[in-house]
């Protein structure tokens, strides 16, 4: 094996990494939260517009103290 690691070792590494990787692309995804709709008619070139969705509903919400 590479690196002179055993098989279990390596594929305890190997599912670790994949899952810390698939973890952080959710993560990802939830944190922009792409419009995966598809229009009916493209938008022209320079029309697109993009937002963080998320960080423009949290700076919306107003901020309560808990006392």
């Amino acid at each position: 094996m590479p690196a002179g690691v055993s098989w279990p070792t390596y594929l305890k590494m190997f599912a670790a990494s994949l899952l810390a990787m698939c973890a952080g692309a959710e993560v990802v995804h939830r944190y922009y939260r792409p419009d995966l709709t598809i229009p009916e008619i493209p938008p022209k070139r320079g029309e697109l517009r993009t937002e963080l969705l998320g960080l423009k509903e949290r700076q919306h919400k107003p901020q309560t103290s808990q006392q």
